[in-house]
């Protein structure tokens, strides 16, 4: 039957009366199944309009017992409305059932899930937060979903990569040299496809991150300093270093050249040197010249050419032996290349680090205390003595062995 809006406007409608309406709508909302239910807290006009339309005496009592069926077939009886459902929805808007539309989202979720195949997306998907962040990039819709997942999978089928630039990358599978930069939806996804999501690992940037995916950003900016590394080979970056070493130089290696066209270092079984600060290389290279052992020089914590560098190195069967400075910001680095690259300390112990203080006045800046991986005993013992011991302090320790 047609709704008469007019006099059941009069009945139920009003602002008095909206927050009946909202209670009422609620209960069809949530897909409730009870026909009958209790309202408590009415209002005096929220009785009388009850009470109108059921043909009840209008009572003080603040609550009522209510029937849907009821209610029904008093509107229909008095011309108003087919159901109470319907005459809600005429008053302030269709009723969205939220039980029946959060199960469809349900089934179209799993549906989505099941219609992976690539094993990579899988496992984004039902990782909790891989999962998360799907939902929430795709605002919990199905279909925005399998977009940006179809998306995610043409960025994972080129990858691992040569040295290709991110923009270029974005704007060859997703039509936007953007689509790929810092907290873009597909670019987290792809990042946490490959365990490298933007809650990165410490210290470490999203150019880092896609480094180790071989694709560059800003491929020209801060090279890695290292000194007398053995190469073989055409690559340039193998043509530069033995240039350099000829002469015992340091030499700066950029990202581009890494990557591009990877070296074949010669490193086997070899222990190379890996210090934080330049100023290590430089006197090295100063005091030994061509008979330094081979170093690399992370300049702070590892960047991008920094950390594809050590890689190539360790992946050609190089032994990494590190160094650092002996305060927080020190001790944070060198967890990163002990449990990243699986370098070993290199004079960097508790031991080293009280013979040393002996001869330093600088003062420990205050920070948060930071726990060597590789020595328990280290920070407890820099939390007494309270001094720092940068690298140049004890260069005459590390130049030892170098020209060993």
């Amino acid at each position: 039957m047609p709704v008469d809006f007019e006099r059941l406007q009069r009945l139920l409608g009003g602002p008095d009366l909206a927050g009946l309406r909202r209670r009422l709508r609620a209960r069809f909302e949530k897909g409730a199944l009870l026909d009958e239910f209790t309202l408590v807290g009415l209002a005096a006009a929220e009785r009388r309009a009850l009470a109108g339309l059921l043909g009840r005496p209008v009572s003080s009592a603040g609550s009522m017992r209510v029937r849907v069926s009821e209610v029904d077939e008093a509107l229909l009886r008095a011309g108003l409305a087919s159901s109470l459902r319907e005459a809600l929805g005429a008053l302030d808007g269709p009723i969205r059932d939220h039980r029946a539309a959060q199960m469809a989202q349900e089934d179209a979720w799993n549906a989505l899930r099941a219609s992976i195949e690539d094993p990579r997306l899988r496992a984004l998907v039902d990782d909790p937060v891989g999962g998360s962040l799907l939902k929430r990039f795709s605002g919990s819709d199905a279909e925005r979903a399998a977009r940006l997942l179809e998306m995610t999978s043409r960025v994972i089928a080129r990858l691992p990569a040569a040295g290709r630039p991110l923009a270029q990358l974005a704007a060859a599978e997703l039509g936007d040299a953007h689509a790929l930069d810092v907290g873009r939806p597909v670019a987290t996804l792809v990042l946490r496809a490959f365990g490298l999501d933007q809650s990165p690992l410490e210290g470490e940037r999203s150019r880092d991150q896609w480094a180790r995916l071989g694709i560059t950003v800003n491929e020209l900016a801060a090279p890695v300093l290292c000194l007398n590394l053995p190469a073989s080979g055409s690559a340039v970056a193998a043509n530069v270093s033995r240039i350099a070493a000829a002469s015992g130089e340091p030499v700066p290696l950029t990202l581009r050249m890494l990557l591009r066209d990877p070296p074949a270092w010669d490193v086997h079984e070899r222990v190379v040197y890996v210090c934080e600060n330049p100023s290590i290389l430089s006197i090295a290279a100063d005091r030994l010249g061509t008979e330094c052992a081979p170093l690399i020089c992370t300049s702070g914590m590892p960047a991008a050419a920094q950390q594809v560098l050590l890689r190539q190195v360790a992946g050609r069967g190089a032994r990494l032996a590190y160094h650092g400075d002996f305060d927080w910001a020190g001790i944070r680095i060198g967890n990163f290349v002990m449990r990243e690259l699986q370098a070993t300390p290199w004079c960097f112990s508790t031991r080293d680090y009280e013979v040393a203080c002996s001869g330093v006045t600088g003062q420990l800046a205050e920070g948060e205390r930071v726990e060597a991986l590789w020595d328990e005993q280290l920070a407890g013992a820099m939390g007494v003595h309270g001094k720092a011991v940068h690298e140049e302090a004890v260069v005459e320790v590390l130049i030892g062995d170098l020209a060993s």
